[in-house]
C-alpha cells in the first residue's frame, strides 16, 4: 500500500524529543543540540593572507570601541603594526564602520579596497559594496555611488592603483579613484549577455567567476563575454516572500543540450575599443576554461577545452593581430583536469604544467613556446597540488601522500627534479595544508586529523620549525576527549582484482563484538570528491560520532572514480560508467565487511549521502534491494540528463554517445525495484541539482506503487541551509528516520 508522509506528518515526530527536559544531559555524549544548536564544538579557523611581496600577513581583528582593524604581522618578529585603524572606516563621523568581508591594498600599499554588504550569486556573495581608503589622507569613499546599492562584482585596483575596474550588471567599468568618473567598458547587446563574470554553469563546474583581468602595465583589460541567448531556462519558484510566488530563470544547459557561447576580448583603454580574440573552434561547443596576461602586456595565455574535455589547448594569444597559437595539449583518452597551478617562472621563459599523460599526476615544466617539456615530479604517486615556485631558488612546494591515500603532506624537489624530500614532520599524521609566503620563507601551516580539530601556526620553511601558535583549538580537543567516543579505523577493503578501497569505520561507544550492530554507510562516490580522508570531519563527523554512541557502526568507502591520488587508472576507471561502476563498488564493500566482521547485522544496513552521494543512496537501495535496507538520499540527482553539460559531459560523455551508461547509471531507472525504507529530501530552491528530479523521481515511485518518505524544504538550495533551525531540523528528521526504519544496537 503506498505510504507518503506528509510535511505535516514528519514535523510531529519532534514532539518526542531525544533527550528528556527533566534529565541532566551526560556531558560525554553527544546530542544533536551540542552539535547543531549550541555548537559548542565548532572549530576555530585563522583568516590571515600574506601581504603580496612582503615575509608579512595580515588580519582582521576587532578592535576597541567596536569595528574592525586591519593588522599586520611580521613573520619573522612577530611584531604587530596597525596597517588600518577602526576608525577610518566609518563613512562619517557618527557612522557605523563599514564591515570587512574582504579587502585588498593598491600595489604601492597607499590605498585600501574594502568590500563589504555582501550579497549571493549562485553559490558565493560575489556582489556587495565597495569602499576605497586612501590611507594618507584617511579619506574614504565609496565606487559606483551612482549606482543601487550592493550591485559591485570583483572590484580590482590598476596596477598603478589610480583607478578601479569592477563589473554591475553584467556590463565591465573602470572608475577614476581620485575624481571617481566612472567609464562604462561595455554595453551589452541583450540580457543574455554577460560581461565580466559567468553563467551558471561555467561558475559552478570551471570555479570561474572573476572574468576579467587588469594588464600588468594598466593599458588594458581582458575579459570573458558569454551568450546565454540559445541556452534553456531553469525556473525557480520562491513561494515564501509574498502572497504571490515568485520566479526566477537560470540559463542552464543540461547534459546534450546547447552551452553559452563563449569569447575572450581585448580593451584598450585609451580609445575604449574591444578587439575580440580569434580563437578557433565554435565557441558554444568549447569551453575557455583559463585566462591569464602571459607574464607581459602583450600576449594572453589561455587554456581552451573540447565540448568532450578529452582535450585542453594552451594558447598563447597576440593581443595586437588577435592570432592564437597552441603551445600545448594535455590529452586524454577518458577527460582531462584543469587546474591553477600553471606558474611561470625563468622571467616568464617557462611554465610549470599538472599531467597524468604517464600514469600519475605529476609537475612538468614547459618552454614558452611549447617545444620543450621536462618532468620536476616523477614516481608512482600524485601529486595532490603544486603550491609553490620560489623565484630566487629552484625550488618548488607541492602536497602528496605516496604511502596513504586518505593523508596529505608537504614536500619540496629542485626544478631539475633531484632532491625530492618531505617537509612535514613524520609525526605529524593526517592532513596537512599550506599558504606559502611569497619569498617561500614562511607558511601559515594547518593540520588536523579525523578525530582532532586543526590547530594552524606560523612555520618557518623548510625546517618546518614552529615560530608561533595561531589558532591552537586546544579547548575543543580537550572537550573532544571527554567525550565517550567510538573506536576509529581506517583500513582497506580489497574487493579482489587488485581492487582495493580505502575505508574508515567508527564502532559504538563500549562495543560488543560477540553482538551485532546496525551498519550505517555515509556515501559520496562520484568524481568530484573523496569521503575518506584523515581530517577533521565537522559537524558531520560528530553526527556519526553520536549515532556510534547509541548503537551503529558507521563506515565509508572510497570506490573506483573518486579524485584520491592513486594514479590516473583509479580516478578515470569510472569514465562513461558514473553511477554503475562505483554503485557496484559499495555493494561489493558492504558485502565484504558483513562477510569479515560478525558483528555487523546483515539485515539492517543503511546508507546516506548528499548530492552526487544521494544519487549514489538511491542507486544503492534501488539496485541492490536485498542488500540495503534504508537509505537517506538528499538533494540528489535521479535522472542524469537533468544534470548541467560540463560536468555529467566530461565524465559520461554526450547523451547520444553513450545511452546505455545514462540510462544505466540513473537511479530513476530502477526505482521499480525498490524493498526498503527511502527517505528523500530536497530543497524546492535547489539551483544546481533541481528540485524538478526528485519530483520525476516522485512520480515514478508512485507509478510503481512504492512507499517512501519525503521532506521538501521551500526554497532552500543545494546545501538546504538558509532560514532559521533549518540545518537542525534536517538532522533531527534524518536522525529519528533512522531510529525508526534502522534501530540502534546492540542486539
Amino acid at each position: 500500500m503506498l505510504r507518503i508522509v506528509w510535511l505535516c506528518a514528519l514535523c510531529l515526530i519532534f514532539i518526542v524529543p531525544f533527550v528528556h527536559a527533566d534529565e541532566k544531559p551526560n556531558p560525554a555524549l553527544l546530542t544533536l543540540e551540542r552539535i547543531y544548536g549550541k555548537r559548542e564544538f565548532e572549530a576555530k579557523r585563522f583568516s590571515g593572507r600574506w601581504l603580496e611581496n612582503s615575509d608579512a600577513y595580515l588580519t582582521v581583528e576587532n578592535a576597541d570601541g567596536g569595528g574592525q582593524k586591519i593588522v599586520r604581522h611580521d613573520a619573522a618578529t612577530g611584531t604587530k603594526t596597525t596597517l588600518v585603524r577602526a576608525a577610518d572606516l566609518r563613512p562619517e563621523f557618527d557612522a557605523a564602520p563599514i564591515h570587512i568581508e574582504d579587502f585588498a591594498l593598491s600595489t604601492d600599499h597607499s590605498k585600501l579596497l574594502i568590500y563589504s554588504n555582501s550579497k549571493r550569486v549562485w553559490r558565493r556573495n560575489t556582489r556587495g559594496d565597495y569602499w576605497v581608503l586612501d590611507r594618507s589622507s584617511h579619506e574614504l569613499s565609496q565606487l559606483g555611488a551612482d549606482g543601487p546599492a550592493a550591485s559591485l562584482m570583483f572590484a580590482k585596483f590598476s596596477p598603478d592603483g589610480t583607478r578601479v575596474a569592477y563589473v554591475r550588471e553584467n556590463d565591465l567599468y573602470v572608475e577614476d579613484v581620485a575624481t571617481h568618473h566612472i567609464t562604462r567598458l561595455t554595453s551589452r547587446d541583450s540580457p543574455e549577455i554577460i560581461n565580466g563574470t559567468f553563467d551558471w554553469v561555467y561558475e559552478e563546474e570551471l570555479f570561474l567567476r572573476d572574468g576579467f583581468r587588469w594588464s600588468p602595465d594598466g593599458q588594458r583589460i581582458a575579459f570573458w563575454q558569454l551568450d546565454t541567448s540559445q541556452v534553456r531556462r531553469v525556473t525557480l519558484v520562491n513561494n515564501l516572500d509574498g502572497v504571490y510566488p515568485e520566479s526566477q530563470q537560470i540559463a542552464y544547459p543540461k547534459a546534450g543540450e546547447t552551452n553559452s557561447a563563449c569569447r575572450i576580448g581585448v580593451i584598450d583603454l585609451a580609445t575604449k575599443t574591444t578587439r575580440w580574440m580569434n580563437i578557433p573552434g565554435d565557441a558554444r561547443n568549447h569551453y575557455i576554461a583559463r585566462m591569464e596576461w602571459a607574464e607581459n602586456s602583450d600576449e594572453l595565455v589561455v587554456e581552451q577545452l573540447n565540448r568532450l574535455q578529452k582535450v585542453n589547448r594552451v594558447m598563447l594569444i597576440d593581443v595586437e593581430t588577435s592570432d592564437a597559437t597552441t603551445i600545448h595539449e594535455e590529452i586524454d583518452e577518458a577527460w582531462v583536469n584543469i587546474h591553477d597551478e600553471m606558474k611561470w617562472v625563468t622571467n616568464g621563459k617557462r611554465f610549470t604544467w599538472i599531467s597524468e599523460a604517464e600514469g600519475w599526476r605529476h609537475v612538468q615544466l614547459v618552454d614558452r613556446r611549447g617545444t620543450k617539456h621536462r618532468e620536476v615530479t616523477h614516481g608512482d604517486y600524485d601529486v595532490i597540488e603544486l603550491l609553490h615556485v620560489e623565484a630566487a631558488e629552484p625550488w618548488c612546494y607541492f602536497l602528496a601522500s605516496p604511502e596513504n591515500a586518505t593523508q596529505c603532506y608537504l614536500h619540496r624537489i629542485h626544478l631539475d627534479g633531484t632532491a625530492a624530500q618531505r617537509v612535514t614532520p613524520p609525526d605529524q599524521s593526517g592532513w596537512h595544508t599550506y599558504d606559502i609566503a611569497p619569498s617561500g620563507r614562511y607558511a601559515i601551516h594547518s593540520w588536523s586529523a579525523f578525530g582532532r580539530l586543526p590547530t594552524t601556526e606560523l612555520i618557518a620553511l623548510p625546517t618546518h620549525r614552529s615560530l608561533r601558535t595561531l589558532v591552537d583549538n586546544q579547548k575543543l580537543n580537550d572537550n573532544i576527549k571527554r567525550l565517550e567516543l567510538g573506536e576509529t579505523e581506517f583500513f582497506r577493503v580489497d574487493l579482489g582484482g587488485g581492487v582495493e578501497l580505502d575505508s574508515w569505520c567508527i564502532k559504538p561507544t563500549n562495543f560488543d563484538s560477540t553482538k551485532r550492530y546496525p551498519l550505517l554507510v555515509h556515501v559520496y562516490g562520484e568524481p568530484a570528491g573523496q569521503t575518506v580522508t584523515d581530517r577533521w570531519g565537522g559537524s558531520g563527523y560528530l553526527w556519526h560520532q553520536m549515532l556510534a554512541q547509541q548503537g551503529y557502526v558507521v563506515m565509508s568507502f572510497d570506490s573506483r572514480g573518486t579524485p584520491a591520488p592513486r594514479g590516473r587508472s583509479w580516478r578515470k576507471s569510472i569514465y562513461g560508467q558514473v553511477g554503475i561502476l562505483a554503485a557496484q563498488d559499495q555493494a561489493a564493500a558492504v558485502r565484504e565487511v558483513l562477510k569479515q566482521r560478525p558483528y555487523l547485522d546483515p539485515n539492517h544496513v543503511g546508507v546516506w549521502g548528499w548530492s552526487g552521494g544521494g544519487s549514489m543512496s538511491l542507486n544503492a537501495i534501488f539496485k541492490f534491494p536485498d542488500l540495503y535496507h534504508t537509505a537517506i538520499a538528499i538533494a540528489p540527482v535521479p535522472n542524469q540528463r537533468f544534470y548541467d553539460t560540463i560536468y555529467q559531459e566530461r565524465y559520461m560523455g554526450l547523451p547520444k554517445d553513450n545511452f546505455e551508461g545514462y540510462f544505466n547509471g540513473s537511479p530513476i531507472n530502477f526505482a521499480h525495484q525498490l524493498k526498503g525504507n527511502l527517505l528523500l529530501v530536497h530543497g524546492t530552491g535547489d539551483d544546481n541539482c533541481h528540485y524538478q528530479g526528485t519530483e520525476a523521481l516522485i512520480n515514478e515511485l508512485v507509478r510503481h506503487n512504492k512507499a517512501f518518505t519525503m521532506m521538501a524544504y521551500p526554497s532552500r538550495r543545494h546545501g538546504i541551509g538558509e532560514g532559521t533551525n533549518t540545518t537542525r531540523h534536517l538532522r533531527e528528521l534524518m536522525t529519528k528516520f533512522l531510529y525508526e526504519h534502522l534501530p540502534p544496537g546492540p542486539k
